[in-house]
C-alpha cells in the first residue's frame, strides 16, 4: 500500500515520462524527416547542376571526350558518389569506380545507410533540345551526408536527449514539490481523522494550505473535532446533569418520607403539600425530556392552520403579566398595526415557543427591568422579537443555548430551571421552517429575533 504522496509522485512521473517519450520521439522524427528532405534537396540540386555542367561542356567543345567533365571526379570522391559519362546511346565515354567509393567510405568510417547497396540515378543531356547523352550518378546512400552533416545531425539528437531528460529531472523536482503540496495536508487530516475515531478530540490541524479545497478540509476537521469535543463534553455533563436533576427530588423525597415514617416530622398538609411539588417538579422535567424526545424523532404531531402571531402575542403576555408585575419587571408587547400577521402554524406549538421565551426572560431579569415583545412586518418576513435588559449570556455560551440541559454560566445556574426549554424552541421553530436568531451581552441583556415566513392567502 502506497502513501498518497508516493502514488502522485509515481502517478505525476510515469505521465511525465510518457510526454516527453512523445515528444522527443515526435520532435526526432520531424528533425530528421525535415533534415532528410532538405539533403535531399540539396542533392537534387547538385545533380542538376552537374547536368548543366556537362550540357554547357558539350556546347563549349561540340562532342564529348575522355576529358569531358574530368574536374567533377574530384567533387564526386569528396561527396561519396559516382559519375559515369555516356554519349547518346549510352555507350561509356569516361566512369568512376564505385567498390574506390565503398572503400574510401569504410576508411573514412562514415556510418551509411544500406551500405552495399549500389544506387544509381541516370539523366539526360540536352543540348538544343537534342539528347547528346547521359549521366549517370550512383551512390550507396539514398541521402548523401558529409562528415558535417552527420556531425550536425548527431548534435541535433543529443540536444533533443538531453533536454528530455533535463526536462524529465525538472518536471519529476516539481511533481514531488507538488505533491507535498497535495499529501501533507491530507495525511495530516488522515492521522487526525484516526485520533477522533480514538476518542482523542483534544486535537487539530494547524499547518494551512494554498489549495482551496484543503484548507476548506484542513478547516472542517477541525470545526468536526471541535464539536465532537463539545458533544462528549455536553454528553458527559448531560448525564451528570439529569442524574443530578432527577437525583434532588428523589433525594428531597426520600429523606422527607424516611422522617415522616420514623416520626421525626409530622406528617401534615404543609409538608404534603411541599413534597408533592417536589413530584410536580419532577413530573414536568420528565415530561419535557418525553416532549423533547418527540421532536427530536420527529414523533411530535403538528396540527398546522392558518394563524394569526398577533394573537399569540397578545394571549401569551396577558398570561405572563400577574407574573412580571409580582417580580416588579414591566413586560409590554408592540404590535405593529394594519398588518395581518398569518402563518401557516401549529398554535399551540407557536404559543408555547413565546411561553418559553418570556418565561426564560423573567427568569433572568432582574426587579425594576424590562421585557419587550415587538411583531412587525418587512418585505418578505414577519418578524418577532423578545427583548430584556436582564443578566445575559457570555459570549462563548450562545453557540450552545440550544443544547440540551445547558445552564451557560453559574450565574444562570443558580437561577431554577431544567436548560430544555430553549432546545424545545429551536425544534419547534425548525418544524416551522422559521429562523431564529440570538443576540446578548452580559450585564446588558438578551434579545431573541425570529423570523417567519410570510403566508400568501
Amino acid at each position: 500500500m502506497h502513501s498518497i504522496s508516493k502514488r502522485l509522485s509515481i502517478l505525476m512521473f510515469i505521465c511525465t515520462f510518457a510526454a516527453i517519450l512523445l515528444i522527443t520521439l515526435f520532435v526526432n522524427i520531424t528533425v530528421t524527416s525535415k533534415f532528410n528532405q532538405y539533403m535531399v534537396d540539396i542533392q537534387n540540386n547538385r545533380y542538376q547542376r552537374i547536368v548543366t555542367y556537362f550540357e554547357d561542356a558539350y556546347k563549349r567543345d561540340g562532342k564529348w571526350t575522355e576529358n569531358t567533365g574530368i574536374e567533377l571526379m574530384h567533387e564526386a570522391y569528396m561527396g561519396n558518389y559516382c559519375l559515369t559519362l555516356m554519349d547518346q546511346d549510352k555507350n561509356p565515354v569516361w566512369g568512376m569506380n564505385p567498390k574506390e567509393i565503398k572503400k574510401q567510405m569504410s576508411n573514412a568510417s562514415m556510418p551509411v545507410k544500406n551500405t552495399g547497396v549500389y544506387r544509381t540515378k541516370t539523366y539526360p543531356i540536352h543540348v538544343h533540345h537534342k539528347k547528346v547523352g547521359y549521366v549517370s550518378i550512383g551512390q550507396y546512400s539514398s541521402v548523401l551526408l558529409t562528415e558535417e552533416d552527420q556531425n550536425f545531425k548527431a548534435s541535433i539528437n543529443k540536444s533533443i536527449v538531453a533536454s528530455a531528460v533535463i526536462t524529465l529531472f525538472i518536471i519529476v523536482s516539481l511533481s514531488l514539490y507538488f505533491s507535498k503540496q497535495f499529501s501533507i495536508p491530507i495525511r495530516e487530516v488522515a492521522k487526525m481523522s484516526v485520533r477522533l475515531s480514538g476518542g482523542n478530540y483534544h486535537t487539530e490541524i494547524h499547518k494551512k494550505s494554498n489549495i482551496k479545497e484543503l484548507e476548506d478540509l484542513r478547516n472542517s476537521i477541525n470545526v468536526l473535532a471541535s464539536k465532537l469535543k463539545y458533544q462528549d463534553t455536553l454528553r458527559k455533563r448531560l448525564v451528570s446533569d439529569i442524574s443530578h436533576e432527577i437525583r434532588t427530588p428523589l433525594n428531597v423525597l426520600q429523606n422527607n418520607l424516611e422522617a415522616m415514617i420514623d416520626g421525626v416530622f409530622l406528617v401534615t398538609t404543609e409538608k404534603l403539600s411541599y413534597l408533592n411539588e417536589e413530584v410536580i417538579r419532577f413530573g414536568k422535567l420528565v415530561n419535557n425530556l418525553n416532549l423533547l424526545k418527540e421532536f427530536e424523532s420527529e414523533g411530535a404531531k403538528f396540527h398546522y392552520e392558518i394563524t394569526f402571531l398577533d394573537e399569540i402575542i397578545t394571549d401569551t403576555c396577558n398570561q405572563f403579566y400577574l407574573v412580571a408585575e409580582q417580580k416588579g419587571i414591566k413586560l409590554q408587547y408592540t404590535i405593529q398595526p394594519n398588518n395581518k400577521y398569518r402563518v401557516f402554524a401549529d398554535k399551540d406549538q407557536l404559543k408555547q415557543v413565546f411561553i418559553n421565551l418570556i418565561s426564560n426572560s423573567l427568569k433572568f431579569t432582574k426587579k425594576g427591568g424590562t421585557i419587550l415583545v415587538n411583531l412587525y412586518e418587512t418585505d418578505h418576513e414577519i418578524v418577532a422579537e423578545v427583548i430584556d435588559n436582564g443578566i445575559g449570556i457570555e459570549k462563548e455560551d450562545l453557540p450552545y443555548i440550544f443544547e440540551r440541559l445547558y445552564r451557560g454560566d453559574m450565574s444562570r445556574n443558580q437561577i431554577e430551571g431544567t436548560g430544555i426549554g430553549l432546545t424545545i424552541v429551536k425544534n419547534i421553530l425548525e418544524h416551522h421552517n422559521a429562523i431564529s436568531k440570538i443576540e446578548s451581552d452580559i450585564g446588558k441583556g438578551t434579545r431573541f429575533t425570529i423570523f417567519f415566513q410570510k403566508t400568501r392567502v
